[in-house]
């Protein structure tokens, strides 16, 4: 195989400064360490095995602990860590989290409780590459359609990163960060500053990340360099307990290669800008208030120049670069009450957001040309969730929500032959209902919780699914006319089992989905595979669970196992881009200073396949074969403050392939027919990580 690589582009000064405000912040104190296990600190210095449930629907995590496979780069990887997640494999970074085999905006994706959509047609930059987990301080997950108060058409579930800056009640400065280095050149530094009194506060984050080609199990180097960064700031005032205003802006940029796609991205530009106000504390049924403005910019560039050389008897002999840009500006206003039998949490959000787009042949000739605006869209909704407890431990919770969602088609022109468009300048305006309604119980007596829920979605179509298929149904001239918004009703249950050794939980679900949105490839051309796009009505169910078991305070013992299923009504076939079932088994030994823990991966062949259907990232390229794979770690406490981890992942330097994977692409040497891309070989990490 034949692999084309140019010096990857680094960022010293990005990374002097940052471990220089690391080193700085380790303190040189003298205060004796508890060296004795106790039980807030029982847990693993990695985590290896994903959450178990914060509550009854609900996980929560702190991204900043560091975890196996090797510390996450972007959004996706690090959401893999929790059972029922995988991501459409891009390279070394920037993949498209899947949840349960769904996948694009049936995931609510926000961070700082705002959106932040990419702009590539193609989803190189899906709304989870602008994000460096590390750099937040929460990230929270609800499974399935059993919540309406975070935006329009979570079908599959909603994930939330955000921040929070704890109030000073006098000033102090708090320090954290951390350094990672690792096989294939892989190099991240992290750091978070944050300084205030009680009248207010001061946060600064940084992080830069980049690596070098992987080779997989079998030596072959697979293209997926990449060098980014991310720098945000925010500034609040805290005058009481009870309110909280805060400004912040962010910036990022970056650059990736990827062995499975025609261009490379040369260009992740992110600018966000973000108001949040909070208050709680008044008088009578009112207890607080929360409400935020944002604004978010995706600057980005595809082009086969910058990170390769063009192929001459490739697909793209000539120098050919594109850049999209997405404005995205927003708001949500939400008030909750308390009765003494009654909870209700209600409120609206908006979101606007425009589409531009300019291409050019030669290297950097794109600049020259202006940006057409191709896209529009606007969502207004309105929302509540009413909750009321019983008696006998358990309460009932309802949703409802209403949007008013809008796109506009502003092309004068589509396809690569340049036909006129026949949806030029057309507004579709759909009104889309959801809702759900759930139990919760905790029988008295005993460590269980259990829920049950049914919830209904309606979900208009996303850019993704309007605009970038080469065609739409064949009864319409184009997907943006066809394409009709999915209906997703889902009843949901699980249970977790609190003992006092174990602890044990389940989630499961079942579904219909009537006008899922499906793409069909056809074809080969200079672009690759023609899609299509239609509707079709699809089934689903699956189940994740887990145990933990603990005999002393000294060892733990883990294991989960996630299964998607779906299939086509209309033909009676698999529903495409469904993960495999999933297993992971985990052990962890815990000793004064010392941690030690191991995680092994079985994944089972997938063939249930639909060949060349998907959606408009990847396709079913043909059934995918089983493996299993090994992950050592081991952790040392040098002080209070300061952990040293490391790891060993692929530990047997196994050769093998996600079934959500993309065909390598034939700049690399990849052959014609599709093959998929190899996971990493053997790969050592070590990190240090650093509170004040």
């Amino acid at each position: 195989m034949s692999i084309l690589h140019p010096a990857t582009r680094r960022s010293p000064c990005i990374s002097v400064a940052i471990g220089a405000a690391l080193m700085f912040s380790l303190p040189a104190r003298a205060e004796t360490i508890d060296l004795e296990p106790r039980a807030a600190q029982i847990l693993p210095a990695v985590k290896v095995i994903g959450e178990a449930p914060e509550s009854a629907l609900t996980w929560e995590t702190d991204p900043r602990v560091p975890r196996q496979p090797i510390p996450a780069s972007d959004g996706a990887d690090y959401l893999k860590t929790i059972p029922g997640f995988s991501a459409l494999r891009n390279g070394g970074t920037n993949g498209d989290p899947v949840l349960r085999g769904m996948f694009g905006s049936r995931l609510g994706l926000l961070t700082n409780e705002g959106s932040m959509p990419g702009a590539c047609p193609a989803r190189m930059d899906n709304p989870l590459s602008y994000v460096s987990p590390e750099t937040y301080d929460r990230l929270i997950v609800i499974k399935g359609p059993q919540s309406v108060l975070w935006g329009p058409g979570a079908s599959a579930g909603t994930v939330r990163f955000e921040r929070e800056v704890d109030r000073f009640a006098e000033p102090g400065i708090r320090v954290n960060g951390s350094l990672l280095a690792g096989s294939f050149a892989r190099n991240d530094q992290v750091a978070n500053f944050e300084a205030g009194a009680a009248p207010g506060y001061l946060r600064i984050n940084g992080n830069h990340s980049e690596a070098d080609d992987y080779e997989d199990g079998d030596g072959h180097v697979v293209p997926s360099s990449w060098n980014k960064w991310n720098a945000d700031a925010a500034i609040g005032w805290t005058p009481d307990d009870q309110t909280r205003l805060e400004l912040s802006a962010g910036s990022g940029d970056g650059q990736a290669r990827y062995a499975g796609r025609g261009m490379d991205g040369s260009k992740f530009r992110r600018d966000s800008y973000v108001l949040r106000f909070g208050k709680s504390g008044f008088s009578g049924p009112l207890q607080s208030l929360q409400a935020n403005i944002f604004s978010n910019h995706a600057d980005h560039v595809m082009d086969n120049y910058t990170l390769r050389e063009p192929n001459p008897t490739g697909p793209m002999p000539m120098p050919t670069a594109a850049n999209v840009d997405r404005r995205t500006l927003g708001g949500r206003v939400a008030l909750d009450w308390a009765w003494s039998q009654w909870e209700l949490s209600a409120g609206m959000d908006s979101q606007h957001s425009r589409h531009r787009r300019r291409s050019a042949m030669g290297r950097d000739a794109y600049l020259l040309e202006p940006r057409m605006k191709d896209a529009a869209f606007a969502n207004h909704g309105v929302f509540a969730e009413l909750s009321h407890p019983l008696a006998s431990d358990g309460k009932w919770i309802a949703g409802a929500r209403v949007d008013r969602a809008q796109a506009t088609d502003k092309r004068a022109i589509i396809g690569m032959a340049g036909m006129p468009n026949p949806s030029s300048g057309m507004t579709r305006r759909e009104t889309l209902q959801s809702g759900f309604l759930r139990f919760e119980g905790s029988p008295a007596g005993m460590p269980l919780d259990w829920y049950a829920g049914l919830g209904h979605v309606q979900r208009m179509p996303d850019y993704w699914e309007l605009f970038s298929p080469g065609l739409g149904p064949s009864s319409a001239p184009n997907a943006f006319v066809g394409i009709k918004p999915e209906r997703t009703t889902q009843f949901d249950i699980g249970a977790q089992f609190h003992g006092e050794r174990t602890h044990a939980w389940l989630s499961a679900y079942v579904g219909r989905i009537e006008d899922f949105i499906l793409f069909t490839y056809t074809g080969g051309g200079m672009m690759g595979p023609m899609s299509a796009a239609t509707n079709v009505d699809a089934r689903i169910h699956g189940a994740e669970s887990g145990i933990e078991f603990r005999p002393d305070g000294r060892w733990m013992f883990g294991a989960t196992l996630a299964h998607a299923w779906g299939e086509n009504r209309d033909s009676g076939a698999a529903l495409p881009q469904m993960p495999p079932l999933d297993a992971r088994l985990s052990a962890n030994f815990n000793i004064r200073r010392w941690s030690f823990g191991l995680l092994f991966r079985a994944v089972a062949a997938q063939e249930r396949i639909a060949q060349n259907q998907g959606n408009v990232t990847g396709r079913d390229l043909g059934p995918s074969a089983g493996f299993a794979t090994l992950a050592l770690n081991g952790g040392y406490r040098l002080h209070r403050d300061a952990l040293l981890t490391a790891g060993i992942d692929n530990a047997f330097d196994r050769s093998y392939s996600e079934h959500l994977n993309l065909a390598g692409n034939a700049d690399f040497g990849f052959p014609a027919d599709p093959l998929r891309i190899n996971e990493p070989g053997r790969m050592l990490w070590v990190r240090l990580g650093l509170t004040y």
